[in-house]
């Protein structure tokens, strides 16, 4: 998009170069304007001239020991005092008029002209201009002194280079919502005739680097009116006051400009619950109510759409979501399969690709990315395309940057000793047969025990073929067996265990923990829900709402479920030990082996 409108400096900046400027003038342009053209010459002219009757004037300097004179045409002159006893007689005798005080080259009314009233003119006149055009920018009432008070939105039109929504994908729904906003816009005709009207506010709600401000952009580069875009952080002020000021100014300008769409990027700054102190009168709290008022007060905003963004809903104050401010919540997901399939193709117009890309198969191996994370997959793979001297992105390339992204850059100065590159074999082959092993557990894609800068030494990538929506408990325990796989493979090839489960260990409890707190997969607790999730978009933490006691056998519960997996991963390795001791042995010579070797060895 283009910008058009860019946030102005206080008016203390402008009065400060003012005052700067008319001190500069009075200290050199006054003195050279008041100075007038003296000519020096030496006594004889003077002498001479006063024979020739030249001279109308003579001021006699003693204190300077110089003479000034003017001739009949008010020419000055100066010449330097010599002793010269004739000199009155002489002047007398030519009619010269001669005194003894410095001859005034200016009038008075001049000189008080150009040292105070103008300068004041200038200083009176400058202020008002600014002040006129302050006042039409706020409309006339709502500045407040050196701008402290006015919004810094920035204003977009329609551009030919704008984002559009043919740049936006693997958001249909969302595309959908925004569109229609779009098509009031131009076309409120056949949504009056019907009597329907448009929600005054669109709230966009998803995990970060899922495309929120982006779809937001989408719709400034497809509407045909302004669009205001702030952050809700830019509300939050110093002093007390100024963010419902900047409120209030930001709504005055959408109203002159109406019908318009205002987009409040991160709304949550502003938008968060009131606590209910008694006296509270935080800035933030004032701000939320000018902003509650602005939306839906008695003045109303005919013609304004709000859009505005967050990943804290549940944060928001209810008056703020309630019907008639945000009418609408358009959820801005992560992408299934299509959608991460289709933001792969729009990135990678971007760059040079091979043709026989397949990006189906990446899409696939970047099960959970958000549009964001996809970007960036292109992007690396494009950066190592260059590094290795090639014009143009390959599958190989693609397959790297999704690792990279996953765990890291390969660590090229990182040297294991023989014994922990064979543990570490042994480990991920571990994971890799007790998923092989199991039902509904996802194909093995690659098995690597090269480190990675993430610290990991080895992973095993496991790749879905399709979208995967629900899990049974089934499947939630073979997954826990895959974890527990790894260490289970230590502890029957070598007798001892190491530290390289710790991800492991981690990511099994807190899968057996959700299926018994929050998915009711123990026959114990039934359909209870013993922990409430919270900040859904931000990592979904977890707070237990039980008793003591009932956090023990929760405890109790999860140690017993975690155990019985292992217990089933490590009959799974004893049952094809030979399978283990070979597949281990063919990854500790090849370091790097990918799904279809894995399969042949393993059905040979």
């Amino acid at each position: 998009m283009n910008e058009v409108k860019k946030p102005k400096k206080p008016m203390i900046y402008y009065y400060i170069i003012v005052v700067l400027a008319l001190l500069l003038f009075n200290a050199f342009v006054t003195p050279w304007i008041m100075e007038r053209q003296v000519e020096e010459v030496d006594y004889g002219t003077f002498i001479s001239m006063t024979e020739k009757k030249q001279i109308s004037r003579v001021d006699i300097q003693d204190q300077d020991n110089t003479i000034l004179f003017t001739d009949k045409d008010e020419n000055v002159y100066k010449t330097a005092k010599v002793e010269d006893p004739d000199l009155t007689d002489r002047l007398y005798g030519a009619g010269v008029s001669f005194y003894g005080e410095e001859i005034q080259q200016t009038s008075p009314i001049l000189t008080a002209f150009l040292t105070w009233i103008l300068p004041l003119l200038i200083f009176i006149g400058i202020g008002q201009y600014m002040s006129r055009k302050l006042m039409e920018k706020a409309g006339g009432k709502n500045s407040m002194a050196f701008g402290m008070g006015k919004s810094n939105a920035k204003i977009y039109v329609k551009s030919s280079e704008g984002i559009k929504f043919s740049d936006v994908a693997g958001e249909d729904e969302a595309k959908e919502n925004l569109a229609e906003i779009v098509d009031y816009l131009h076309n409120p005709g056949k949504y009056k005739e019907i009597g329907a009207s448009m929600p005054k506010g669109i709230l966009l709600v998803g995990p970060p680097g899922t495309g929120k401000t982006m779809l937001a952009k989408a719709v400034a580069g497809e509407a045909d009116v302004p669009f205001f875009s702030m952050s809700g952080s830019e509300f939050v002020e110093m002093f007390v006051g100024m963010g419902a000021s900047k409120v209030r100014d930001l709504f005055q300008q959408a109203k002159e400009k109406a019908p318009c769409i205002v987009f409040i990027d991160e709304i949550d700054a502003i938008g968060k619950k009131r606590d209910g102190r008694i006296g509270g009168n935080d800035e933030r709290e004032q701000t939320l109510n000018q902003l509650l008022t602005e939306m839906d007060g008695f003045t109303g905003n005919n013609g304004v759409i709000i859009l505005a963004a967050t990943n804290r809903p549940e944060s928001l104050d209810p008056a703020l979501l309630r019907p008639g401010r945000f009418d609408r919540r358009v959820p801005v997901e992560l992408p299934d399969l299509k959608g991460r399939e289709d933001i792969l193709k729009v990135h990678a117009k971007k760059i040079k690709v091979d043709v026989n890309v397949d990006f189906n198969k990446i899409a696939r191996m970047a099960s959970g990315a958000s549009g964001a994370e996809l970007a960036n997959i292109v992007n690396e793979a494009a950066l190592r395309a260059v590094r290795d001297g090639r014009k143009y992105a390959t599958q190989a390339d693609l397959e790297e940057s999704i690792e990279v992204v996953i765990a890291g850059y390969q660590k090229k100065n990182a040297i294991l000793t023989d014994r922990e590159k064979l543990v570490v074999a042994y480990h991920e082959i571990g994971h890799a047969l007790v998923a092989a092993k199991q039902t509904d557990s996802a194909p093995v894609q690659k098995i690597t025990i090269v480190p990675r800068t993430s610290g990991a030494l080895g992973y095993t990538m496991q790749v879905d073929e399709g979208n995967h929506y629900l899990m049974s408990k089934e499947e939630l325990e073979n997954k826990i067996a895959t974890y527990t796989g790894g260490r289970a493979a230590e502890e029957i090839v070598f007798g001892s265990i190491t530290t390289g489960a710790s991800n492991d260990i981690e990511q099994a409890t807190k899968l057996a923990r959700a299926m018994i707190t929050q998915y009711g997969m123990s026959k114990d607790f039934d359909m209870v829900a013993m922990e409430t999730q919270t900040n859904q978009y931000l990592g979904g933490d977890a707070s237990l709402t039980c008793s003591a006691q009932t956090q023990a056998e929760i405890d109790q519960k999860v140690v017993e479920l975690v155990r019985r997996q292992h217990e089933k991963a490590a009959q799974i390795l004893l049952d094809n030990r030979e399978k283990l001791d070979e597949l281990s042995q063919h990854l500790y010579q090849k370091e790097t082996i990918t799904g279809g070797e894995f399969m042949k060895i393993l059905n040979s």
